[in-house]
């Protein structure tokens, strides 16, 4: 269990900061961006270095337990970062296409979700919370 508090409050803080800051853009509550992927911050970076973190505290960051959290988290975050985030910008490019399409021949296509990945900034806050939080538990 010690190995799994520190993750899964990083990820409830991340959660919950989500909530709150697109409630107040929005000003209303939005609880769908629960569900949604992508948002400040990344609560994905958030969970795999809250693990990370409470590996490193716990076995040492000289244990293979470590390296391998390590290795997995920046896996996660660049993933998160890149190939989700260039699928998203994709999807943009695509709706913009369809939506061209829809105007000038009729022609139907359900809209692609854009928002698929973070920022750079959202993957290092939710990192940092992660980190943070699991070194602090």
């Amino acid at each position: 269990m010690k190995y799994l508090l520190a993750p899964i409050v990083a990820w409830t803080i991340c959660q919950a900061a989500k909530v709150t800051l697109t409630s107040v853009r929005e000003r209303s509550l939005n609880l769908r961006v629960l569900a949604e992927t992508g948002g400040m911050p990344s609560s994905h970076s958030a969970i795999v270095m809250g693990l990370t973190a409470s590996i490193g505290k716990y076995a040492g960051v000289s244990s293979p337990q470590f390296a391998i959290a390590l290795i997995f988290s920046f896996v996660v975050m660049y993933d998160a970062a890149g190939l989700r985030r260039a699928a998203g910008r994709q999807a943009a490019i695509l709706n913009r296409l369809v939506e061209d399409l829809v105007h000038m021949r009729g022609v139907q296509e359900p809209m692609l979700r854009e928002l698929l990945g973070h920022t750079p900034v959202e993957v290092l806050v939710g990192a940092v919370i992660g980190v943070a939080v699991g070194l602090l538990l």
